[in-house]
């Protein structure tokens, strides 16, 4: 599998964005890299810029955006909120895909000794690129900033990892690291008092604050500052007034959303702010997110309202979205602003994202894809959509709020079979167009002959194991909404019979689709236990459907 890293390099400007369009099309030019977010700020005058690839590409692309940054952007004339001490104040790369930490810290350096040897500018490594642990921390790098590095330079402790040791007036210093994945927050207040904004910062930040008595700090028995360490763990954070909004923020840094996600610094915030008189209005996300972060954060503030959460994905990240205030300086585009939904491949969901008419017409079309097998799992996923629904429904019914967890549990349960039978939709097609693919191979000799069979066979199997998926997946779903039968809002249990209607067809279409392309396949072991699975998945389906349905029945009496 190919390696992916993402680079987000941080360019000293924000306002002039013939600027910033000069330096990422110099990022675009190289072939296998994508550039996803440029996210500029005028008060801060800094542009953050997003883009991932194939190491090496990544690497000559950060390459050729720093050349170019230092040739547009003169530091002695730069003002700015945000800390920097260069053209291109940090360049940090970030393992996504199929690639260690380690093997990242080595393009890191390949990168920072390019940019050192051959532009001349001064590099320092920082994070997991640098081995020194007194001085791979960023806010230890740059403290001084442009101005003090002139002089920071030429003490010995503060040498440059490459590049030369006079510090460069136009292009400043550049730091180069390789470092996990950071969300970089902003938290809008009701003020404008930096200092007050300050207080919060290190109240959650934590490196917390040092420890005064009279005004003055408190030592430890070795004449070191004590501190009082905040309550975030994996956050940095400072205050800031940025003039362009008129409002005072708390700017986090947060490396390490398994500790401290989103949620719960947007949170931990607001309540240091409370305490201090001061309302949280909103909030902000420089570069990009993961979704997860959205889903969690989503879920995070419904179950805080004891609403169900098992709503759909794109409800969730509104909930988020619109929980921490995400769009009130600018608007909020997921399609824009989340990972995923950035390097999603549109072929894999080509079906699932036409209108319903145009689904119908193309599936009567004379096309034999979508057939049977897509079919299946569209019926499965509306099957299990109905049983999600009646939960949704009983979480929220008067008089049942002691019951809400309960159901929303069975929601969320719902929500996973939905959306694993809904990829299943498009899969399905695919894999019947991969075998058209491999009849399709040359066959003029007797090693394309023994490729295309190999291809075919390959094909075969995946469309067997396709609907397969969607067999397990449709009977599993039954589960939910037997549940549902039983206990679910009785106003709603139509809903569930039609659902399990749904599912058991969902199996046997499915089945079918098993058996035909199984016909075909040359491993008869493999297509005997198939076959022998697919048979016993099928009677339980129709055994649970006939139960299901005739709760249904019962229940509804007439």
């Amino acid at each position: 599998m190919n390696q992916i890293i993402e680079c987000v390099p941080n360019f000293s400007e924000g306002k002039d964005l013939t600027i910033i369009k000069q330096i990422t099309d110099e990022i675009e030019s190289v072939e296998g890299v994508r550039l996803l977010n440029v996210d500029p700020g005028k008060a801060t005058n800094r542009t953050v810029v997003t883009f991932i690839g194939a190491p090496k590409a990544v690497v000559q692309a950060a390459f050729k955006a720093i050349k170019k940054a230092g040739e547009l952007i003169d530091m002695s004339k730069h003002k700015g909120e945000h800390p920097r001490m260069g053209a291109t104040d940090v360049c940090p790369l970030i393992p996504i895909a199929n690639i260690t930490m380690e093997e990242t810290v080595a393009y890191a350096h390949e990168l920072a000794k390019m940019v050192g040897e051959d532009l001349q500018i001064p590099v320092y490594l920082y994070e997991h690129a640098q081995k020194d642990k007194l001085r791979n921390n960023l806010s230890i790098l740059r403290a001084g900033e442009y101005e003090g590095f002139f002089k920071k330079i030429k003490l010995p402790e503060w040498k440059p990892d490459f590049g030369p040791t006079n510090f460069d007036a136009k292009r400043g210093a550049t730091v180069i690291g390789a470092r996990d994945f950071l969300i970089a927050y902003n938290v809008n207040l009701n003020t404008t008092s930096v200092r007050r904004a300050n207080a919060i910062a290190f109240d959650v930040r934590e490196a917390g604050r040092t420890k005064k008595e009279n005004g003055k700090n408190v030592l430890d028995e070795n004449g070191k500052p004590i501190t009082i360490p905040g309550s975030l763990k994996s956050v940095k954070a400072i205050g800031w007034f940025i003039e362009e909004y008129g409002v005072a923020q708390i700017s986090m840094n947060l490396t390490n959303i398994g500790i401290t996600p989103l949620h719960i610094a947007f949170d931990e915030v607001w309540k240091k702010a409370d305490a201090r008189g001061i309302r949280v209005t909103g909030s902000e996300l420089v570069g990009l997110v993961p979704l997860r972060s959205m889903i969690d954060a989503g879920k995070y503030f419904l179950e805080k309202q004891k609403r169900s959460t098992g709503v759909s994905e794109k409800e969730l990240v509104r909930i988020a979205i619109v929980s921490m205030g995400l769009d009130e300086l600018a608007p909020f585009n997921p399609g824009e602003r989340i990972i995923e939904y950035l390097l999603k491949d549109k072929s894999d969901s080509k079906l699932i994202s036409t209108k319903l008419d145009d689904f119908a017409d193309e599936t009567a079309s004379e096309s034999p894809a979508p057939g049977g097998g897509s079919i299946a799992a569209y019926v499965g996923a509306l099957g299990i959509s109905l049983g999600t629904m009646v939960a949704n429904l009983s979480s929220h019914k008067q008089g049942w709020d002691e019951r809400w967890k309960e159901f929303s549990d069975w929601a969320d349960k719902g929500q996973y079979y939905k959306n694993e039978l809904l990829k299943l939709v498009d899969a399905d097609t695919k894999a019947f167009n991969q075998i058209m693919s491999a009849f399709g191979l040359s066959k003029s000799t007797d090693e394309e002959k023994k490729v295309r069979s190999q291809a075919i066979q390959e094909a075969t199997k995946n469309a067997i194991e396709i609907p397969f998926k969607v067999m397990n997946l449709a009977y599993e779903s039954m589960t939910v909404t037997k549940a549902m039968t039983e206990v679910g809002n009785p106003n709603s249990i139509s809903d569930a019979g039609v659902g399990a209607l749904c599912a058991r067809s969902a199996v046997m279409g499915a089945f079918m689709n098993v058996r035909i392309n199984a016909s075909s396949y040359s491993d008869k072991n493999f297509v005997a236990d198939i076959i022998a699975k697919g048979a016993a998945i099928e009677q339980k389906a129709i055994a649970l459907e006939q139960e299901i349905v005739k709760m249904v029945n019962e229940k509804i009496g007439v």
